[in-house]
């Protein structure tokens, strides 16, 4: 069992919060991402949960044992850092051993050990090669099979990958998702791609400020996200925001005139909003769509194309400068200049107060 609990913890340097007063429950076996901007905290979050960090205040418990105080060697942790951090006069099978020879433990079972770490990671043909001898990745892999080794309760990984090029971030990735479903282990994971965090994650942690904005699944947070901040960092392209303000309000519905010059009614309950109150209408590109057969709600100017082979990402911007991004199929383009007419999916929109927090969807609202 590896359940971790941390409670209003906080910490702060020369007088400035960095991490301000944190909630957050990791349960045995899952794969946690913490993502954010730079210098949102994530970093310093698991420092202190590894114990790199002193806690201003507040506590960390690992299956109700308190060990907010405890060394980090006491803590029952591996950390895999973004520099490998590998010893260069020793052989692969060294670095694997180092820390269970440093502690005195049975050679046998340390061979035992490091053969079983080198079998997951594919490094049996390498154990003998010092680390100049090898790739990015398979100094990667040496430092995961460090931490493998000491069998401990959580893995911590902070940006693991970032020293990678983006193919070995790719393969690299995939094999950190083989790992965590072959160890069933638990593993908390910082990084500040959002490709790695929807991918890898059961449960994704998105950081900013030194606050959690959100908590949940990956798909949960790209389909409902709870606020502005968290709509606008999950996604690739971006989600898309438009000004505006609401025109009428009943219980099931609202309709927002957007300052781009239309109107859109939207399926959402803003019964606690009142007529005039400013808006802003998130939408993804897989969700705006070239208009057909005069449904055109919004007219845009095309921007830059970017051609993927499978699809086209279309920039473009409204009459009041604001910039979408729309998903079209790869064999077709806008030109420099065009008008485009635009159809918005009401359905997958989402409208913000002026807080910057979501106003639910009637649907949502009726199911709860």
């Amino acid at each position: 069992m590896a359940n971790l609990s941390i409670r209003n913890l906080q910490k702060g340097f020369d007088g400035h919060q960095i991490i301000k007063g944190i909630d957050l429950d990791v349960k045995d076996r899952e794969f946690v991402v913490f993502v954010g901007p730079s210098g949102c905290g994530k970093s310093t979050l698991l420092r202190l949960i590894a114990g790199l960090e002193e806690v201003t205040s507040g506590t960390i418990e690992l299956d109700g044992r308190d060990i907010t105080q405890v060394t980090p060697a006491k803590r029952d942790l591996a950390m895999v850092f973004q520099t490998y951090a590998l010893y260069p006069h020793m052989t692969v099978g060294k670095n694997l051993s180092f820390a269970l020879d440093l502690a005195g433990g049975d050679k046998a079972e340390i061979k035992k050990k490091v053969d079983e770490a080198a079998r997951i990671l594919e490094l049996g043909p390498l154990l003998e090669r010092k680390p100049k001898q090898l790739s990015g990745g398979q100094r990667q892999r040496v430092a995961i099979g460090r931490a493998i080794v000491r069998n401990p309760k959580i893995f911590l990984f902070d940006e693991p990958l970032s020293n990678l090029d983006a193919a070995l971030r790719v393969q690299t990735r995939l094999e950190l998702s083989r790992l965590h479903k072959e160890l069933q282990a638990t593993m908390i994971y910082v990084t500040h791609d959002q490709v790695e965090a929807m991918t890898l994650a059961d449960k994704v942690v998105v950081l900013n400020g030194g606050k959690v904005e959100q908590v949940g699944s990956p798909l949960e947070l790209y389909h409902h996200p709870a606020n502005l901040f968290v709509a606008g960092f999950l996604g690739t392209p971006k989600m898309g925001f438009l000004k505006g303000k609401i025109s009428r309000v009943d219980s099931a519905s609202c309709e927002v005139e957007l300052d781009a010059g239309t109107r859109i009614n939207l399926p959402v309950n803003a019964t606690g909003q009142s007529v005039g109150a400013p808006v802003t209408l998130g939408i993804r590109p897989e969700h705006l769509n070239l208009a057909q057969n005069g449904d055109c709600q919004l007219q845009v100017i095309a921007d830059v194309s970017e051609r993927l082979g499978s699809d086209t990402y279309c920039h473009v911007r409204t009459h009041s400068g604001e910039p979408l991004t729309l998903r079209i199929r790869g064999d077709l383009a806008s030109q420099y200049g065009e008008t485009l007419n635009l159809h918005l999916d009401s359905a997958h929109c989402h409208l913000f107060d002026a807080q910057g927090l979501v106003i639910a969807k009637a649907l949502q609202t009726a199911a709860a």
